[in-house]
């Protein structure tokens, strides 16, 4: 395992621009397996006894590597990382607080399959299985967690182009390769062996982001767009800081023939996607995000907060520790720092109403959720938030959070829709 102090690393453009590198991962990748048809066909007929089963095409599916409990971060009734605690402090506008407690669903209609970004720290171009700090400790409860109020969550461990291979060839060298690497192998092997082993009939959402959500692109376009049986069953995909790409004017035929970007906030089956600036910092020209990186249509912008809507409030979940993100702390510190001074916030999450609001842009060939800051100087409340590495990433680092509580919701929705 690589050394887990990342201060450094949030410094500089070097990260910035290493880093952009895993969202080609899935594009390079060989699809570890091929398409759901290798894995059966056609759609399972209703039991008689009216108990859920398997689509037929994965009723005989065996998994490579998720049949071991200790590859999956969530997953239910196993030592579940997304079990953590996500109690928020609600900071108003006027400096006034309260607690709020997250109370998980007791039986929820759906599932949600969660994959991380780019966050391993392992020393070698490809992580290994072990649950690193980086992926327990932190982005789950960040970007996947707070799902569990409306889905059962499952979360792989991937084996995932790391951190430190990113630099190293930006540097202009390799560190050694001695354990080979496919990420979206890995990601299609979980998602399979959910679907063989826990979907049992149930509806799925899927959420990714940076990486994560490259590779989730690429498991629409191979195993779930071209078989009808997959896709009647995705409730919803939520693909942040990666590029869904489609024909301009249209909602569907760039990456996917039928699934399409979502127009509603109880359409179903299909997808919402976003990469987020500030509205006082657009996309610059060299952009990592905002475009398809072939060239080809544009990429779709779906503000969670307002499917098909104009500027909407956001409902953001940070950590506590207002200088925290998915690189520069390795946990959900307990201490207060930043949101609002002199008072002690011991939740290890805040949400501030109001605070920050957002809309689908689009400039100069950049389609990008842009994000307003609703400072006010005389109340006692922060006038900024974080989430910058450079003008190319713009908000990258805060895609989920900035969005967690719209996210959550709409799920919640699309799940009602899908089982009503």
């Amino acid at each position: 395992m690589g050394s887990h102090r990342l201060t450094r690393l949030t410094r500089g453009r070097a990260l910035a621009a290493a880093l952009a590198g895993a969202l080609v991962i899935a594009a390079c990748s060989d699809d570890g397996g091929g398409s759901a048809g290798d894995a059966g066909g056609g759609a399972a007929a209703p039991p008689e006894d009216g108990t859920a089963r398997p689509l037929a095409r994965y009723a005989d599916y065996e998994s490579v590597n998720y049949g071991d409990p200790s590859h999956w971060l969530c997953r239910p009734g196993a030592d579940d990382a997304c079990a953590g605690d996500l109690t928020a402090t609600v900071v108003e506008a006027d400096g006034t607080t309260v607690a709020e407690e997250f109370v998980p669903a007791d039986d929820p209609p759906v599932d949600c399959f969660y994959v991380y970004p780019t966050i391993s720290r392992d020393e070698l171009p490809y992580s290994d299985w072990e649950a690193s700090p980086e992926e327990e400790g932190y982005v789950v409860l960040h970007q996947a967690a707070r799902l569990a109020s409306a889905c059962r969550v499952f979360a792989p461990i991937y084996r995932q182009r790391t951190l430190t291979a990113l630099l190293a060839t930006l540097g202009g060298s390799e560190p050694p390769d001695r354990q080979g690497g496919d990420p979206f192998a890995d990601v299609l092997d979980a998602f399979r062996t959910y679907m063989a082993e826990d979907n049992d009939g149930r509806g799925y959402v899927l959420i990714g982001h940076s990486q994560g959500a490259g590779l989730l692109n690429e498991l629409i376009r191979t195993e779930i767009d071209p078989h009808e049986d997959v896709r009647e069953r995705l409730v919803a995909a939520y693909l942040a800081g990666a590029a869904v790409s489609v024909p301009d004017g249209a909602v569907v035929g760039g990456d996917f023939e039928n699934v399409p970007l979502c127009t509603a906030p109880d359409e179903t089956g299909c997808v919402l996607t976003w990469a987020t600036f500030r509205s006082t910092a657009p996309p610059p020209p060299n952009s990592f995000f905002g475009r398809p990186r072939d060239g080809e249509g544009i990429a779709g912008c779906v503000n969670p907060a307002a499917i098909g809507g104009e500027s909407a409030e956001l409902t953001p979940y940070f950590p506590a520790d207002a200088s925290a993100s998915v690189l520069s702390t390795l946990g959900v510190g307990a201490r207060s720092a930043g949101w609002l001074p002199g008072t002690n916030i011991t939740t290890p999450f805040v949400t501030l109403p109001g605070l920050v609001s957002g809309e689908c842009a689009s400039q100069d060939g950049f389609n990008y959720l842009s994000v307003t800051i609703n400072a006010d100087p005389s109340d006692p409340r922060a006038d900024d938030i974080g989430g910058d590495l450079s003008p190319e990433w713009g908000l990258h680092l805060i895609d989920v959070s900035i969005v967690m509580g719209d996210i959550v919701e709409r799920v919640a929705d699309q799940a009602a829709a899908y089982t009503g």
